[in-house]
């Protein structure tokens, strides 16, 4: 694809092999740079970033990434989050960052006011996430709360109910005819199933 170059020159210079060939090289070069320049700006944004910019941001933000475990899609949300940890700091927003972190509905904040106690009720599988989770609560609350994590199963039970009823008869009475220790105080008829 000389044309890229050719087209510029002059007429005369396009039946010139040198030239043909100086515009196939040239043309190489600047789809080369064509390429880096749109790299470059794709990595200026972290959901569009290459992996050394995303390497690059960790280190700028002291994260300690372990690509091992760790998928790339989490990689860029958890440095999203750490730029926008930034005041002020409501319990709305808490629970916006939560949900963009761990997904919407996983995470439950409440902040008891008299006790000074922010909760977080999380359904969290992923050590990565829940790190992340807990940097974030750290950053974001304040001083003088205490951070209570609390762990929500995402299992089912399956409850039956039985009721049942049985008579009590009771041998006590509160005249000198009943003696301690020769009766007991009652005694339980059978139990009937009534449900």
């Amino acid at each position: 694809m000389s044309d890229r170059i050719l087209i510029h020159l002059p007429d005369f210079y396009l039946d010139v092999q040198d030239f043909e060939e100086i515009g196939q090289t040239e043309t190489i070069e600047l789809d080369t740079l064509d390429g880096a320049m749109n790299q470059l700006f794709d990595d200026q944004f972290v959901m569009t970033a290459s992996l050394r910019a995303i390497k690059i941001r960790e280190q700028m933000l002291g994260i300690q990434a372990d690509p091992t475990i760790e998928t790339i899609d989490f990689r860029r949300l958890r440095i999203l989050n750490r730029y926008q940890t930034k005041p002020p700091f409501t319990v709305r927003y808490l629970q916006q960052q939560l949900d963009m972190l761990v997904g919407a509905g996983m995470t439950i904040v409440s902040v008891d006011v008299q006790d000074f106690i922010l909760t977080v009720t999380a359904n969290i599988d992923d050590a990565a996430v829940f790190r992340e989770v807990l940097h974030t609560v750290e950053t974001i609350k304040p001083a003088n709360l205490i951070y209570q994590q609390n762990t929500a199963l995402g299992s089912k039970i399956k409850l039956e109910e039985h009721i049942s009823k049985q008579q009590v008869n009771w041998h006590y009475r509160l005249d000198d005819t009943w003696r301690l220790g020769e009766q007991p105080f009652a005694t339980l008829g059978p139990e009937v199933p009534i449900k």
